[in-house]
Parts: structure tokens; C-alpha cells; sequence
């Protein structure tokens, strides 16, 4: 067994001794990249959340229970639009009541104006009325009397006594046609109108207090949160929903504060969602954070883009990815990103004429998701090697299977 062990141990050492021996004496193949000049876009990717740019929120001026709702969360309502009713116990009682005070001063005023009341009136004019029919007797009386005095059948004292009749006559019926005007005096009709007035600001109230049971759309948008249910109660001022226009919407994207100096007003920004994949929205940057606030184990700082929506597809609190084109180079000098080593600060390992490979240090500029701009270190057309299983170190031939 020991015989067997010590053989595999032989063999292992000589393949080893073998293999370094092909590796000193044969270059490796590793892979290349050369330069290349080409327009290369700085994108910062990062996260954010869709917003309306222009929204309100509807809150109840009145409590009471919601009696009928007539929209639902996604819908797009016009300015003016009913989209709930309440309900209070006694508003329409309160308002019959007062309509019924404001009928009742009107017929007061209308009879004021007319003179005075239907029944005094019409006592004052049956008691004319049997007064004149009794002055008509009396008057014939005295005619009568008249003519007997003349033909000595009659007395003076009787004459005078039926004169004094037809008198008191006249004096009662002057009584009752001066009663008239008095019946109704200016303080009355005062009263009266304000009693009217007083009744149909009642009425206007009543009105007022039941249009604040309707509650209407303040703008024309979508309603993109909408905690109100129908049945449940509201106080004064609590939230039924709110209303935003869904074009152009304000994405608010979270920029990671190390990444901030690189956000500039106006810069380029698109956005994707993971829910509709293979669609785009382009807008731009309109303001920079004024601050940076923690978001989970992030310090971010709150980018608002404005971005437009004009198929209403970016539903205000969906998560969105953003991307903001923070920098455009044109004819920029660039390498894969993965030839980008970091040992010896940063630097790449460049193949030399004789085969050869060096360590050069570079700087860079400018990059995207796969390729970075080289502002110093190297030249067009020069060879940089990709990364490998193998450990190369400076000096090294290699064998460059270019890709």
C-alpha cells in the first residue's frame, strides 16, 4: 500500500515539474482587448418611486358615514365630479322645516301688504256693511218724519231724535273706516321681512350643510390612493383620496450620497419597470436633494426627475428603476471594465512587442455597464489582457487570443 501511495506521490511531482517546465518554456494563451475610440455614456443606476408632479388631496369638510362611493383607486376623473356622498341623519328635516318658516313669513308679509289680517278686514267690512243698511233706515226715518212735522202729524223732538240716529251712524262707520289703515303699521312689515330673511338663511344652511355630504373631484387626474370606503364614518377633515395628473409624472430617485456630485440639473434620465419589461420613459432632472436622509442601511439623497407618462402606464407609487446619463463622451479612448485591475493602484497589464506583458498604471474617466475611458496610461490600438484563471506577473510572456 505504502509502494502504491509514494508512486501516486512520484507521479504528481514529475506532472508538476512537467507542467512548470511547459509553462517557463511555452507562453501561455490568455485573453486580449485592445483600445477602442468610441462614444461612451456615464449612467448612474440607481432605484426610485413614481409620484404625480401635481396632485391634491380630497378630505371631508363634514363627518358622516359614506353613503355610496363611485370610484375606485386607477380611475381618471374630470374637475367638478361627484365621487362620494354622506349621510347625516336630520339634514333634510332641518330643511323642509326652514322652507316651510320661509312659505309661512312670505303669506304674512303678503297679508301685511295687503291691509291686515282676512278675518279683521272682513269683520271691520260686515260691520260697515250693517251700520250703512241701518243708516239707510234711519235716513228714511227721517225723511218720513220730515213730511208728518210738515202736516203737524209728527213732532219736532221726534224729528231731531231720528236726525241724531242717521248722526250716530255716520260716526260709527267713520270708526270702523279709520280702524283700516291701522291694522297693519310699518314696524309690522319690518318684522315680517326679517322673519323671511331669518328663514331662508335657515334654508341656505340647510342647503350649504347637505351639498357638503356631495364630495367632488377639485381637478381633473387620477385617483392614485384612496383609503375612504364605503360605510365607513369620517370626521372633518379626514383623507377620502387624492388626485394627481398622470402627465408628466415626478419619479423621485434615490441617489447614493457618494454618487450625488455627479447630478446635475437637466441631465438626461430614463426610466424602467420590472412589471412591464422592454418599455422606456425618458425625462430629465429638475431638482437636486437639499439634503441626504437614510433609506434601510443607504444614505441617500432624493433626486426629482420629471418624466413623461403620455401612455398613463407609470402608476404614481410603483418602484421604478433609474438610470441618469450623468456624462457623454465622444470619441472617448476605452478598454472593457474587467481589464481594470486594482494591485498596484489602477492599472491594467499591457502586451509589449516582444510578447511580453507590463504593468501600466492608467486613469480613468467616463462609463457604462461595460466599457470605461482611459484618460491616461495608454495608446489606440494598445493590448490589455482580461482576466484569467492563471497568475500572470510583470514580465510574463503570453500567447494573446484577442477577443
Amino acid at each position: 500500500m505504502k509502494k502504491i501511495v509514494l508512486a501516486v506521490l512520484l507521479l504528481t511531482v514529475l506532472a508538476g515539474g512537467y507542467w512548470i517546465y511547459r509553462f517557463k518554456s511555452t507562453p501561455p494563451s490568455l485573453p486580449f482587448a485592445t483600445t477602442a475610440r468610441e462614444k461612451i455614456s456615464n449612467n448612474l443606476s440607481t432605484n426610485g418611486k413614481v409620484e404625480p408632479e401635481e396632485y391634491t388631496e380630497v378630505r371631508a369638510d363634514v363627518q358622516g358615514l359614506i353613503q355610496r362611493l363611485f370610484i375606485r383607486q386607477g380611475d381618471m376623473v374630470t374637475k367638478g365630479q361627484t365621487i362620494a356622498e354622506l349621510s347625516q341623519p336630520g339634514l333634510e328635516d332641518e330643511l323642509h322645516s326652514a322652507e316651510a318658516r320661509v312659505a309661512q313669513a312670505r303669506a304674512e308679509l303678503s297679508t301685511l301688504a295687503a291691509g291686515g289680517r282676512t278675518a279683521e278686514l272682513a269683520e271691520i267690512d260686515g260691520n260697515i256693511a250693517v251700520l250703512r243698511k241701518r243708516r239707510e233706515d234711519a235716513a228714511a226715518n227721517v225723511e218720513a218724519l220730515d213730511r208728518l212735522v210738515k202736516k203737524q202729524a209728527a213732532t219736532a223732538f221726534e224729528l231731531r231724535e231720528a236726525q241724531n240716529a242717521v248722526s250716530e251712524f255716520d260716526a260709527q262707520i267713520q270708526a270702523f273706516e279709520k280702524r283700516r289703515p291701522v291694522l297693519v303699521n310699518k314696524g309690522d312689515i319690518d318684522s315680517a321681512q326679517a322673519r323671511i330673511r331669518e328663514a331662508e338663511s335657515a334654508v341656505a344652511l340647510a342647503k350649504s350643510r347637505i351639498a357638503q355630504n356631495t364630495i367632488t373631484a377639485p381637478m381633473s387626474g387620477v385617483v392614485y390612493d384612496l383609503p375612504a370606503r364605503a360605510g365607513s364614518y369620517l370626521h372633518p377633515g379626514d383623507l377620502v383620496g387624492s388626485i394627481g395628473k398622470p402627465d408628466p409624472v415626478r419619479v423621485r430617485v434615490y441617489v447614493d450620497e457618494p454618487e450625488l456630485g455627479r447630478v446635475a440639473i437637466g441631465q438626461p434620465v430614463r426610466i424602467t419597470w420590472d412589471a412591464l419589461p422592454g418599455r422606456e420613459w425618458t425625462g430629465t432632472v429638475e431638482k437636486r436633494p437639499t439634503q441626504v436622509v437614510a433609506l434601510g442601511a443607504r444614505q441617500v439623497g432624493e433626486v426629482l426627475c420629471t418624466v413623461q407618462n403620455h401612455d398613463h402606464d407609470l402608476i404614481p407609487g410603483t418602484n421604478v428603476n433609474a438610470f441618469i446619463l450623468t456624462q457623454v463622451v465622444d470619441n472617448a479612448l476605452t478598454i472593457p471594465k474587467t481589464a481594470v485591475r486594482r494591485e498596484r493602484g489602477t492599472g491594467v497589464y499591457a502586451l509589449q512587442k516582444d510578447g511580453a506583458v507590463k504593468w501600466v498604471n492608467i486613469t480613468t474617466g467616463a462609463s457604462d455597464a461595460l466599457r470605461v475611458e482611459v484618460t491616461g496610461g495608454l495608446s489606440d490600438g494598445d493590448a490589455v489582457m482580461l482576466p484569467s484563471d492563471l497568475t500572470i506577473h510583470d514580465g510574463d510572456r503570453v500567447v494573446p487570443a484577442y477577443q
